[in-house]
């Protein structure tokens, strides 16, 4: 499927439903001050926005081939997304209070296609276990 900033933009403010949403604070990769941003977590796509009421996501993160870990930051409830590979950028984002950022934490570890397809897989052998039981 190939993608560009306009269907992208199109599904990150389109009315389908977001896995979460809310603001974060994001650490500039350069300057390395936080912003506070709007996010908004759709599928293994984490957008984000100047404000939430904006209608084009400033970034995006394709969450494959992440992890997603606590670290310690001057920033309280802070968290990494750490991509494997030596040129890797690591996003550090920090949450407003524990709870959000328990959730944020929470949804963005199952947010990869690789967490889904282990989910199914176990879901399938538990159907089988359950079937042959059954019998």
């Amino acid at each position: 499927m190939k993608l560009n900033e306009r269907s992208l933009a199109f599904y990150a403010t389109c009315d389908s439903p977001a896995d979460n949403a809310g603001f974060l604070y994001k650490r500039g990769e350069r300057h390395t001050a936080y912003h506070r941003r709007w996010f908004v977590l759709k599928g293994n796509m984490l957008f984000y926005f100047e404000d939430r009421d904006s209608r084009e996501p400033v970034g995006v993160i394709v969450l494959e081939g992440c992890n997603v870990e606590l670290c310690d930051a001057a920033e309280n409830y802070a968290f990494a997304i750490r991509f494997g590979g030596t040129k890797s950028r690591t996003y550090v984002l920090a949450a407003e209070n524990q709870a959000a950022m328990e959730s944020w934490v929470k949804s963005l570890s199952r947010a990869s296609f690789d967490y889904m397809r282990l989910v199914v897989r176990e879901l399938e052998k538990q159907l089988q276990e359950m079937s042959q039981g059954l019998a």
